[in-house]
């Protein structure tokens, strides 16, 4: 592969300022986890509009509502001085802009609140009315020294109010002009847009005459340099016929609907009458006219407000550079519904879809509320998959770890204690999917409808596309039993996970009810599942076949003993990529779990059939369902559960997790394998964070920008046969620096930008 030879000092300055160089009034209000309340859309775009002329609209307009009683506020504080924390804040809420200007307001004046808290801030005063425009600011003290008074931001809140709604941005729509056009054959223009999106296509053409027609043809993927007509599968291709009027005009090609992405028994998630529907496509042609006669091609892409230049990633390996920036723009891609769904062929939410494009969607753009809406959708509308049921409660302690706002996590506690499946746990703590344990108040107590629990492990699986049993599927062999070892691994996380929610929410007894039965599973499952002799687990009780799934599992979950985690990675490396894209992300995480970074990269940078860069060389700009079409042979090209790089390199890579909720503490503990530099920028509900290093022989360079009101524990990789190091900050010692397995942790860092060089011998 080829390398991309950038020294460090490129890279460190190619993570730019990332705010003023002194102290500054707040940036970036939110209001509900929306930065845009105070804009208002005509046909998908922003318009120079105020929320105070929405009345006077002619037109029908859309705008985000504030549908809750008790909406929270956030913002950013601007202060890239080192070791910048808040120390207080004041908001102020008003009827009107009059009133803020006199910093007084008629519904809520917070008051000076000794807190470092710029996230999650409910609102407290006077009771919110219905159809009413608000205005607010507010100010912080930084270190003990007040700063001046934000922007006003305003917002509007909804015809009817409730106790808790989640917001919504209305979907935009960007006109994309192509990035090649050329005649191709006698009368025929061919039109590439670079990449695919969402979307619909308008043509200005002069006719001469009345009765001309064209013929449209819109496509993703191409054979001999025109677009491939019969591609497969559910990768698509249209052809439309237009009937032209004489003179010059515009027309729009109408997409037409189909059944299965439209309606889908009920269950897919329509597109609104402000876009209409649309397609996925990046190439299309024109045949019919002289081309000279075509005067304008325009793609009319529809997609979630996205910051196209929220995160930026760069080494010195252009493979992987790629791989990030097609799994980057994946999000931004198969936003077009609203909610995140399964691409287009069905277009339905499903919990592992939404796992993967959740974490993924954090990484690079600072916007939060289309996962929290797919994640409450979820709750409401279960899919059938026994460990994506209990994937919703990693949703949503994620959804609070990004944004501080453990509302979601009050709300729907019961249904998401329901989804740890514990009803169907046994004395030893196993859960087991039988048809007699699948009650209908099981159902209704998870959100199921319609379906029964299926164990899924991975997907598809031997023979389920109707190929018969030669097609492979992607479980690597496993041997379903009733006791399975993936669903429990499953089962696991579930259970310590909802034991964070239950501390975080002051239910004691209740998180040690849930410690409790993990540490019974997970001592039983050990017992039970681990096979001795050959150093792994077996897929169920009752085989000793083992597979990749029933080891990456229990590996990424925590479940191993420490004593047999060499030769459980052993066994994971010598099974290679066996999953599918989906299950590459638990394959990934549980690789930098073990420490085995360079392994991970390797997989994340391959050009073998099964990697990324492999959907790059079949055509797709956009992440595929699946590695190739002959893995699954019904797959889509614009699947957001195949985008893992683009949170893996981000969190295990470069080493950015949130620690405490909000992002108040971090980590940021860069994995390099044996990638030379590599620099990131990635959003966050408190500002920006940059990471980039040098990754030399003896020496490993490290820079880090940290927002005001963050904490970092910072570490630098460590070779595990070396423990003689010399660790310096600005040509000084670097105090209160210490070891901890192949790191140097640097504990509690102050925000700021920071270089740290750790030389060894």
């Amino acid at each position: 592969m080829r390398r991309n030879p950038l020294p460090a000092v490129v890279l460190f300055l190619a993570l730019g300022s990332l705010g003023p160089l002194y102290g500054g009034a707040p940036a970036r209000l939110t209001t509900d986890l929306i930065e845009h309340t105070d804009r208002v859309w005509l046909n998908g775009c922003p318009t120079q509009m105020s929320l105070a002329d929405v009345p006077k609209a002619i037109e029908p307009v859309e705008l985000v509502e504030i549908a809750g009683r008790r909406p929270m506020f956030g913002w950013q504080v601007e202060d890239t001085r080192r070791d910048v924390m808040q120390t207080a804040y004041r908001v102020l809420v008003a009827t009107s802009e009059r009133l803020l200007a006199g910093d007084s307001a008629d519904m809520w004046d917070s008051g000076e609140v000794a807190s470092d808290r710029s996230v999650a801030v409910e609102y407290s005063g006077r009771e919110l009315q219905p159809s009413t425009v608000y205005y607010w600011k507010v100010r912080t003290s930084n270190n003990g020294t007040l700063q001046p008074w934000s922007a006003v931001r305003a917002f509007r809140t909804a015809a009817s109010l409730s106790d808790y709604a989640t917001p919504a941005y209305p979907l935009e729509r960007r006109d994309d002009r192509p990035v090649v056009r050329e005649t191709v054959g006698e009368g025929t223009v061919f039109v590439d847009f670079g990449r695919a999106a969402f979307g619909r296509v308008d043509l200005t053409v002069r006719s001469e005459s009345d009765g001309d027609t064209l013929t449209v043809r819109l496509g993703e993927c191409l054979r001999e340099g025109r677009i491939d007509p019969a591609p497969g599968g559910s990768r698509r291709f249209l052809s439309q016929r237009v009937a032209l009027l004489p003179g010059y005009r515009t027309y729009t090609i109408k997409i037409p609907a189909d059944p299965r992405n439209t309606d889908g028994g009920g269950r897919a998630v329509r597109m609104p009458s402000l876009t209409g529907e649309v397609y996925p496509f990046r190439y299309c042609e024109i045949e019919g006219t002289a081309p000279q006669n075509v005067t304008d091609v325009c793609r009319r892409s529809v997609h979630y407000p996205f910051d196209d230049r929220a995160a930026r990633f760069a080494s010195s390996d252009t493979t992987l550079d790629r791989v990030w920036e097609m799994c980057r723009y994946s999000i931004e891609a198969t936003s077009f519904a609203g909610l995140y769904v399964d691409g287009d062929r069905e277009r339905i939410p499903y919990e592992a879809d939404a796992l993967i494009n959740q974490l993924a969607h954090y990484c690079v753009d600072r916007e939060f509320t289309m996962a929290r809406r797919s994640h409450e959708y979820l709750l409401d509308h279960a899919t059938w998959p026994t460990e994506w049921i209990m994937q919703s409660i990693l949703i949503a302690w994620y959804d609070y770890l990004y944004t501080g706002d453990g509302r979601a996590l009050a709300r729907y506690y019961d249904r998401l204690r329901h989804r740890t499946l514990r009803a169907l746990a046994d004395e030893e703590g196993f859960i087991r999917v039988t048809d007699e344990a699948q009650t209908p108040e099981l159902h209704a107590s998870i959100g199921l409808s319609g379906q029964k629990l299926q164990t899924i492990v991975d997907w598809p699986h031997t023979g389920i596309l109707g190929l018969g049993k030669a097609e492979g599927g992607e479980t690597d062999g496993f041997v379903f039993r009733e006791v399975n070892t993936v669903a429990n691994a499953y089962h696991y996380a579930a259970l310590r996970t909802m034991a964070r929610i239950a501390a975080t929410l002051g239910r004691r007894d209740d998180a040690a009810e849930y410690d409790a039965a993990a540490g019974t599973l997970r001592r039983h499952f050990n017992r039970r599942l681990f096979d001795r002799r050959a150093g792994a687990y077996r897929d169920g009780v009752g085989t000793d076949h083992r597979s990749l799934h029933a080891n990456m599992f229990p590996l990424c979950f925590g479940m191993a003993e420490a004593k047999d985690v060499p030769s459980i990675l052993r066994f994971v490396r010598s099974r290679g990529m066996a999953c599918s894209v989906y299950g590459a992300q638990f394959l990934l995480d549980a690789l930098y779990v073990a420490g085995e970074d360079g392994y991970a990269l390797d997989l994340m940078r391959s050009d073998a059939e099964r990697s990324w860069y492999n959907m790059i060389r079949a055509g797709s700009t956009v992440s595929m369902e699946a590695w190739a079409d002959r893995y699954k042979p019904n797959q889509d090209w614009n699947h957001a559960w195949g985008a893992a790089p683009a949170n893996v390199i981000p969190r295990q890579l470069m080493g950015v997790k949130p620690v405490e909720a909000g992002f108040s503490r971090i980590e940021i503990r860069p994995r390099p394998g044996d990638l030379r530099t590599a620099s990131l920028r990635m959003p966050s509900v408190r500002g920006d964070i940059g990471v980039a290093f040098e990754n030399g022989s003896s020496e490993f360079v490290l820079r880090v920008d940290v927002p005001a009101n963050m904490r970092a524990d910072v570490f630098l990789p460590l070779s595990s046969s070396v423990r003689d190091y010399e660790l310096t900050e600005e040509g000084k010692p670097v105090e209160g620096a210490l070891c901890e397995g192949n790191f140097v942790k640097i504990p509690d860092t102050g925000s700021g930008a920071r270089t740290y060089v750790l030389k060894t011998k």
